[in-house]
C-alpha cells in the first residue's frame, strides 16, 4: 500500500515554474543519489533540513500547477520552504536584453527560475568536489561518497537514493575513502574545514551578504565556489562564476561571435547586473552555445 506523505503542497503560482528545469542545476550528474528524474517527469529529491531528513516528490502537469509531497522529520520544513526553493522569490522578468540569443532562450524556457534551497552546506559539498577536475570525475566522486556515507532516505524514495551526509559525517571520512573517490588532499581538507563551520554557514543562509562573507573566510573557497553555492542555495541570480574555464569561450561565441579573453569577462557581464548568473544559465541551456567540458586540472589557479 502506498505510504501517504507527511506533508503535501499544492502550488498554483501566478507565473510559470518548471520544477525539473529549475532544479536541474542542483543535479550532480546522471547518477546523483539525491536527485532522481523519472521517465514520466516526476522529480524525487532528498535533503537534510534543520528539522531532519526529508524525501520529496514534485509532480506537475502545467507550469502553473505543482504538487509536492514530502516524507520524514523534515517534511513540514520542506513544505514551508519549497516555493522559495523553486524560485518563488526570483524575478526573471526583470532581465533586460535585446540580444536575440538571450531573447530566444527566455522565450523557450518560460519556467526557468533560479532556485533557493537555503541549504548552504549541502550546496558547498559538490561545489568543492568540482574544483579543478573534469565534471564527470567530480560527479562520480560525489555519487560514490554519498552512496557510501549517506543514510537511506525516509518515505517511498526510489531504490538507490540516499540522503546527503551531515557535516559531522564529512568531518570523519577516512583519508583512504577520499582517495578511493578520487578526491585530492586539497579538496578533502577544504570540505572537512567547511564541515566544522557548517552551523555558521546555515545561520547565514537568510542573508546572502553574510553568507558570502562566511564562505570567503573558509580556506579553499573562492569566488567560483561561492558562486556555485549562491545560485543553488541563495537564489542569487547575479552569482557570476568568475574563473570558470568555459565561461569566456561560451559567452563570447554565443553573444559576440568570438571568444572573450579572461580579463574581458567581468566587464562584459557588468550591464547584466543583477542577472549575470541568469544569463550564464540561459546560455548553458541554449542549443549550440554550451561548450564541451574538458579537464580543469591545468587551470587550477583560477579555481577555488
Amino acid at each position: 500500500m502506498p505510504q501517504p506523505p507527511d506533508r503535501s503542497v499544492h502550488w498554483q503560482p501566478g507565473f510559470p515554474v518548471d520544477a525539473r528545469l529549475t532544479l536541474s542545476s542542483l543535479r550532480r550528474g546522471p547518477r546523483d543519489p539525491t536527485h532522481r528524474l523519472e521517465p514520466d517527469g516526476t522529480l524525487w529529491r532528498t535533503a537534510l533540513t534543520a528539522s531532519g531528513p526529508v524525501t520529496y516528490r514534485i509532480r506537475q502537469h502545467r507550469l502553473d500547477d505543482l504538487r509536492i509531497d514530502a516524507w520524514g522529520p523534515g517534511a513540514a520544513e520542506l513544505a514551508d520552504s519549497v516555493r522559495r526553493e523553486l524560485g518563488a522569490d526570483d524575478r526573471p522578468e526583470l532581465l533586460r536584453t535585446d540580444h536575440p540569443v538571450l531573447l530566444d532562450a527566455v522565450r523557450r524556457l518560460p519556467g526557468l527560475r533560479v532556485p533557493c534551497t537555503g541549504r548552504l552546506f549541502e550546496a558547498l559539498v559538490p561545489a568543492v568536489l568540482e574544483q579543478r577536475v573534469v565534471g564527470l570525475d567530480a560527479f562520480a566522486s560525489f555519487a560514490r561518497l554519498v552512496r557510501r556515507f549517506g543514510a537511506p532516505p525516509p518515505g517511498p524514495a526510489p531504490d538507490g537514493m540516499r540522503l546527503p551526509p551531515p557535516p559531522e559525517t564529512w568531518r570523519t571520512v577516512p583519508s583512504w575513502e577520499w582517495r578511493r573517490a578520487g578526491v585530492d588532499l586539497h579538496r578533502s581538507a577544504t570540505l572537512v574545514e567547511a564541515a566544522r563551520h557548517a552551523a555558521r554557514l546555515e545561520r547565514a543562509a537568510g542573508d546572502p551578504a553574510d553568507a558570502y562573507t562566511v564562505m570567503a573566510k573558509l580556506p579553499g573557497v573562492g569566488v567560483w565556489t561561492a558562486a556555485q553555492v549562491g545560485h543553488r542555495a541563495l537564489g542569487d541570480a547575479d552569482a557570476l562564476p568568475l574563473g570558470d574555464y568555459h565561461l569566456a569561450t561560451m559567452t563570447g561565441l554565443a553573444l559576440l561571435g568570438r571568444p572573450l579573453a579572461d580579463d574581458e569577462v567581468e566587464p562584459f557581464y557588468a550591464p547584466f547586473r543583477p542577472h549575470r548568473y541568469r544569463v550564464v544559465r540561459l546560455l548553458e541551456l541554449s542549443p549550440g552555445t554550451a561548450p564541451r567540458r574538458g579537464p580543469r586540472a591545468p587551470r587550477a589557479g583560477p579555481f577555488a
